[in-house]
């Protein structure tokens, strides 16, 4: 693990191999090293995320994801071993459910834009689902837990919502709602609500 490593220009990986937990070695495109990286760069850009002005209990829960996340990389570091539990994805299930209660119900498709925080907060959704998908193709290739695969679609949802809470937390002034698809559904919407708008004005 990182914090163990006493000398980082080890050259054992110059041949294209990386060892593992375990002591195996493995080419640095295998499957399982893939979701690895994939998982570390979440962690990395949760990190950037975390040097972002935060709500005090946003920030707590982006910490505890970034330890439960080493967690993880360190279950795939070690093939057949369990560090992350499912209590984790049950923490993830009820963060989701505490935060989208207060946000409205959306009506239409959002953009991943906004505030600097929302929009670092989606790049970190989509990381979790490219690690995801990393999991999932290593979990046809080789035996996995079920709480890794879980942990980052719970994660990647509660990401998404995240960015929607971070948007209306206006910390730098910028922020207030969602920053909304101009589908055309929409945009016949609003042309008929401003049309009602103009008849009730003219009508008074």
């Amino acid at each position: 693990m990182a914090n163990r490593l006493s000398s980082i220009a080890t050259r054992t990986g110059d041949d294209g191999t990386t060892g593992l937990g375990d002591g195996s070695r493995v080419p640095k495109d295998h499957l399982r090293v893939q979701a690895m990286g994939d998982v570390d760069e979440l962690n990395s850009q949760l990190g950037v995320l975390l040097a972002e002005p935060l709500p005090d209990d946003v920030r707590e829960l982006i910490i505890t994801i970034q330890h439960e996340l080493f967690n993880l990389g360190g279950e795939l570091c070690m093939p057949g071993y369990e560090l992350l539990k499912m209590d984790a994805v049950l923490g993830l299930d009820q963060a989701l459910a505490h935060y989208n209660a207060a946000l409205p119900r959306l009506q239409e498709f959002i953009l991943p834009a906004g505030t600097r925080s929302a929009a670092i907060s989606h790049v970190c959704r989509t990381v979790a689902r490219r690690a995801e998908r990393a999991v999932v193709a290593l979990a046809a290739a080789e035996p996995i837990n079920t709480a890794p695969r879980q942990y980052l679609n719970r994660l990647s949802d509660l990401l998404f919502v995240l960015a929607r809470v971070l948007n209306r937390a206006n910390l730098d002034g910028l922020g207030g709602d969602d920053v909304y698809w101009h589908s055309e559904r929409l945009q016949k919407q609003q042309a008929a609500e401003a049309d009602a708008e103009t008849g009730d004005a003219e009508n008074t």
